[in-house]
């Protein structure tokens, strides 16, 4: 019976807790919130970084937010604060900023350099959590120059949100016994794409052409079989010098990249050219001499066509992931 008897109490009680907590939500702040990005440039990818230049505004009633004090940007290495002005002649006060940030982020080189990166961006107000402030985003007009905010990409999207950013800690605060925080947070995500022929060939015409003169041992009379090895071994070399100087530039990754699959494709058909040639080379000392001419003439066909392929391939892959 006293079973019976608690149960109606403890739904009581209940639903007395989420009407507290739709209350308090209903009367924290709202903080309208725009932005407007004039710069994105020294993107980084060895150092996982890159540098964007915004106007940030803000639009809230609560004076005690003090947003040139309490602005927060997580994901940020440095923030500097160019301009900033409050206007509070209305019954609101309006807040415009001008800021860089250093950004860190982590970089999706699967396809590079054909790469689609998502760079992000948060706000958030150190001192006041989500029971006191709320973003809400401002999406009026643009919020980029398209012809001037980046340089060497394409900017596929610019979007605003807000969410809430929930920290498992309590601060060293005793009287929260729960330990998380919640604060809310103004989301940026910015989806860029870079125009990558020019790179790609600054990158890869090396390994092209060392490719090419290693092929060109197909080419090369049976009496000069030192310099057909030597002509092989050489570009497996140039390769990897090429695979190395391009690694330099990138951020360590787990994944076989594109670049990892062009410059292993690569090596592995000089090696078969260098099978080939010592198949020759033996056929010769046999005295079969026409017969390795004609190995030669098929071989080196199949071989450059297989090779084109591929890459053609694993290019289109790269390009419509």
């Amino acid at each position: 019976m006293k079973k019976k008897l608690f149960l109606p109490v403890i739904v009581l009680i209940q639903m007395l807790l989420l009407t507290d907590r739709s209350a308090a939500q209903n009367h924290a702040d709202t903080v309208k919130t725009g932005i407007y990005v004039t710069s994105i440039h020294d993107i980084n990818f060895k150092d996982k970084e890159y540098t964007v230049n915004f106007w940030l505004w803000l639009k809230y009633k609560n004076k005690d937010f003090n947003f040139v004090e309490n602005l927060e940007i997580p994901q940020a290495k440095t923030v500097d604060k160019s301009f900033s002005t409050i206007d509070t002649s209305g019954n609101e006060v309006y807040l415009l900023m001008k800021l860089q940030c250093v950004m860190k982020d982590s970089w999706a080189i699967d396809n590079f350099p054909f790469d689609h990166q998502t760079l992000r961006l948060s706000l958030e107000n150190s001192q006041f959590d989500s029971k006191s402030l709320i973003f809400v985003p401002d999406t009026m007009g643009k919020q980029f120059d398209p012809r001037f905010a980046l340089r060497g990409w394409n900017i596929d999207s610019l979007k605003t949100s807000s969410g809430i950013k929930i920290y498992e800690t309590a601060f060293g605060d005793p009287a929260i016994k729960i330990p998380q925080t919640q604060y809310s947070s103004y989301k940026v995500k910015i989806g860029i794409s870079r125009d990558a022929i020019g790179l790609f060939w600054k990158m890869f015409l090396g390994m092209y052409v060392a490719f090419l003169i290693a092929y060109m041992c197909f080419y090369i009379h049976a009496d000069s079989i030192d310099s057909r090895f030597g002509l092989s071994v050489g570009a497996l070399f140039a390769v990897i010098g090429n695979k190395y100087i391009i690694d330099g530039s990138l951020p360590e990754s787990t994944t076989f990249t594109l670049v990892d699959t062009l410059h292993g494709l690569t090596l592995s058909f000089i090696l078969i050219i260098i099978i080939s040639t010592a198949y020759s080379l033996k056929m010769i000392k046999r005295e079969k001499v026409e017969k390795a001419a004609r190995f030669d003439r098929v071989f080196a066909f199949v071989l450059l066509a297989v090779y084109i392929v591929l890459n053609l391939f694993f290019i289109m892959e790269a390009l419509h992931p």
